[in-house]
């Protein structure tokens, strides 16, 4: 992989993009690939930019990032705000090391608006404004759970559809975004981006069945709070991070913490993560299906049939395997 990142005569060079529901995998498999087509991983996931929130994020495991370089992991401190168009800004500066190492790029996707914004681009949205955003806040505080998020459902259905209702911070801007453009936010995104230059995505997706994925997202909870994440919460809460650092709003964090604050039983914030981490596997394939130019495969990233398929379609697509 040579040859000027931007030069016409130069053809493009294979992004590898990896895309699925929360625990199908995609870390395992990118692992695989990356050791047999000289790769490396690159993190496309929101929550796992924070440093410190490591169990509950999935992250890769030790082994994983020992055995392939991995990019995007912890780079921010939990006090910083994380947005697509950072994201993007570090994400092609890890490209073009990629390239000029002759590296291959593969990307595990949990966030779909990182990936968009990555390889389409980014709107000309509105800039942030303070007075708006504190006085939807304290719309928030004034209201029963959910009110702005139904706000959101008239202004722009297609949002709301794909953001959480408890995410307060998605919600508020991207409220704030409709009454500043003065339309959806979704025909915002639409407008004005500038596609990734010099790379071709070869798209793969896994798709398990969705009661077996549901069982790996319930095992998945049990090791996790096994591995010690209720004490990694305790530490957290315990460094002098403000109560109101966007990492604790994370899945797992925000019932974990009522739990050491003593609002909610080990069990109930157990049964809450479940609940909170299957919608939003829901949300992720709602968001993903609609991904052009993927191949889907049935099944988990650490399924060998999956690994060969996987590798098959990606040596088909020109990505020459390591031998």
């Amino acid at each position: 992989m040579t040859g000027p990142l931007h030069s016409s005569a130069a053809p493009a060079l294979p992004l590898v993009v990896l895309i699925g529901p929360t625990a199908s995998g995609k870390s395992s498999l990118a692992v695989w690939l990356a050791a047999r087509l000289g790769g490396e991983v690159v993190a496309c996931d929101s929550t796992q930019l924070y440093r410190g929130f490591d169990i509950g994020t999935a992250k890769p495991s030790a082994a994983e990032r020992r055995a392939v370089p991995h990019h995007l992991l912890d780079i921010l401190d939990p006090r910083e705000a994380a947005t697509a168009g950072d994201y993007r800004q570090r994400a092609i500066a890890v490209l073009e090391d990629l390239r000029l190492r002759g590296r291959l790029p593969i990307f595990t996707v949990g966030t779909g608006l990182y990936l968009r914004a990555l390889l389409e681009g980014l709107a000309d949205a509105p800039p942030r404004s303070e007075e708006l955003r504190e006085r939807l806040r304290e719309t928030a505080q004034a209201h029963p759970p959910g009110y702005l998020h139904r706000i959101l459902a008239r202004l722009d259905p297609q949002a709301a559809a794909l953001i959480a209702f408890q995410d307060e911070q998605k919600v508020i801007r991207a409220v704030e975004v409709c009454l500043l453009a003065k339309r959806p936010l979704s025909a915002v995104y639409r407008e004005g981006r500038s596609p990734l230059p010099g790379w071709r995505p070869v798209k793969i997706g896994l798709a398990p069945e969705r009661e077996a994925l549901y069982g790996r997202i319930h095992a998945r909870l049990a090791a996790m709070i096994e591995d010690g994440w209720i004490e990694e919460v305790r530490q957290l809460l315990g460094s002098g991070l403000p109560g109101d650092a966007k990492p604790f709003d994370f899945i797992g964090y925000r019932e974990l913490r009522a739990h050491l604050e003593g609002k909610m039983t080990l069990q109930a914030a157990k049964e809450a993560i479940a609940l909170a981490t299957r919608r939003y596997a829901k949300r992720q394939i709602t968001w993903f299906r609609k991904e052009a130019g993927v191949l889907w495969i049935s099944g988990f990233g650490d399924d060998c049939a999956v690994q060969e398929e996987a590798l098959r379609h990606l040596e088909a697509s020109g990505i020459p395997h390591q031998r």
